[in-house]
């Protein structure tokens, strides 16, 4: 994965989440890199980003509100939602957007 993801021209949806992480790893990397292999192979993704400091922000791309509804409902992530409520986030938020612009070199 590029660390700027190649996302196609505008418009398109960014799904955003926001986590403070718990002490320790506690099974957390093995579920996050499984999580990113499974949504790149979902219908409508377009690309990842992510950066980790004292606070961890992904930024998921979709092509569709439709893609991104399909993806909070995979069993799979959904199981992972519920370890990252019990273990892995002391406080998180999700924020889904319209990317209606975008620009860089």
């Amino acid at each position: 994965m590029s660390l700027i993801a190649n996302t196609p021209e505008p418009p398109y949806y960014a799904v955003i989440f926001t986590s403070h992480r718990t002490e320790g790893d506690n099974g957390y990397s093995e579920v996050a890199e499984k999580m990113v292999e499974l949504a790149s192979r979902q219908p409508g993704f377009l690309g990842m980003e992510s950066a980790r400091e004292d606070v961890g922000i992904t930024v998921s791309y979709w092509a569709d509100i439709e893609s991104i509804k399909k993806w909070k409902e995979n069993v799979e992530h959904k199981n992972a939602r519920s370890l990252g409520h019990k273990k892995w986030y002391s406080s998180f938020k999700t924020r889904i957007s319209r990317v209606e612009s975008d620009y860089g070199i």
